[in-house]
């Protein structure tokens, strides 16, 4: 088994990623809380795929398990759904002491981590990904949320898992369309982070292209390792953190006026990325040759999105609303060669605006 630890204080805990570690679940959980009852939040598609394995196992540790299953997709990640889950805790009679479980993705991740936050001013929870999204970022580092029709993730907190429990056979059944939108978000931490994990990227593309298993359990563990690495200095996102948005700025704004569903999250965050990366050369942060660098990287990986033909003026009034702004003034993250980032203030409309158009016609 690979295993990490977020070096949080009182709030540490393990990320555990082995294969079949969905039969192990239930006593994992039991080692961390000993209350009886417990909710389990997931989705039909990913219940019915995994629910009975994960349901049997945490009943054997002797869980009294209430199932609510929300619809599938970022356009339920809103208040309505969760307020829906909310009422599967309290029907359960859920106690200050109880566990809820998050089986699914990103969405079941965020809109059950949130619910948790809330429920009795906050339980305890479990992220168990199946995505692998889910598995490489949003499960680590216990930011929770809903979306608002004016902004994603707009409505949310900060609530730390308990654990994350990984099990990478779970991506077997994985679309290709969400195995390349988690990759998406693997991309960014050689980006601005590691240099050393870009080139394990560009090494062995082909093999993650393909889906091999064991470089898949290294790209998971790798991934989790550098984001671990960063909630542990910086949990509350008021520094350091706030480089994991690299390309989200551009990214949210894509997501939101397409329409949340319209494009996978991973897939966003590579357009908004390509984007930052058109920025960052126009400011001089970055080569030509070190853009064209990120580009090759997708396109073997075949994450060749391109940026939608949306009106340039329309992304920029729509980033203004992204909760990332202080002052109306933009922050940002962009690349400063491969495996470094620079964090810059407001870069002004017209670059924003030129950043988006290159970003198009790429």
């Amino acid at each position: 088994m690979l295993e990490l630890a977020v070096e949080l204080g009182p709030r540490s805990y393990n990320i555990s990623i082995e294969n079949n570690l969905l039969s192990a679940c239930g006593r994992l959980a039991r080692g961390l809380n000993s209350n009886e009852k417990a909710l389990l939040v997931s989705n039909p598609k990913v219940f019915n795929l995994y629910g009975n394995a994960v349901a049997d196992a945490l009943d054997a540790a002797g869980f009294e398990i209430t199932v609510a299953l929300m619809p599938d997709g970022e356009e339920y990640k809103n208040l309505e759904i969760a307020s829906e889950v909310l009422d599967a805790a309290v029907g359960a009679r859920l106690e200050r002491g109880s566990l809820l479980f998050a089986l699914g993705g990103g969405v079941v991740g965020d809109l059950a981590g949130f619910v948790a936050a809330i429920y009795q001013r906050g339980i305890d929870f479990i992220q168990i990904p199946t995505t692998l999204l889910a598995q490489v970022d949003s499960s680590v580092g216990g930011k929770v949320a809903v979306n608002h029709p004016q902004g994603k993730n707009l409505i949310g907190a900060f609530h730390q898992p308990r654990a994350v429990i990984i099990d990478p056979l779970t991506l077997n059944t994985l679309e290709d369309r969400d195995y390349l939108s988690g990759l998406g978000e693997v991309v960014k931490y050689g980006i601005i982070y590691d240099s050393q994990f870009f080139e394990f990227l560009e090494d062995y593309a082909d093999n993650i292209a393909q889906r091999d298993n064991e470089t898949i359990a290294q790209l998971i563990y790798h991934s989790c390792r550098i984001k671990s690495e960063i909630v542990a200095q910086d949990e509350r996102e008021a520094g350091l953190r706030a480089i994991l948005n690299l390309g989200h700025t551009f990214g949210h704004a894509v997501e939101t006026l397409t329409g949340y569903g319209t494009h996978r999250h991973g897939e966003a965050v590579v357009m908004g990325t390509r984007a930052a990366a058109h920025l960052a050369a126009d400011l001089g942060y970055i080569t030509e040759g070190e853009r064209q660098r990120i580009s090759r990287l997708y396109k073997r990986l075949k994450l060749d999105f391109t940026f939608p033909e949306l009106d340039p003026s329309q992304v920029y009034q729509s980033m203004l609303g992204d909760k990332k702004v202080s002052g109306q003034k933009l922050r940002l993250v962009l690349p400063r060669g491969i495996g470094r980032y620079v964090i810059i203030d407001d870069p002004g409309q017209d670059r924003l605006m030129y950043a988006a158009i290159i970003a198009q016609q790429e």
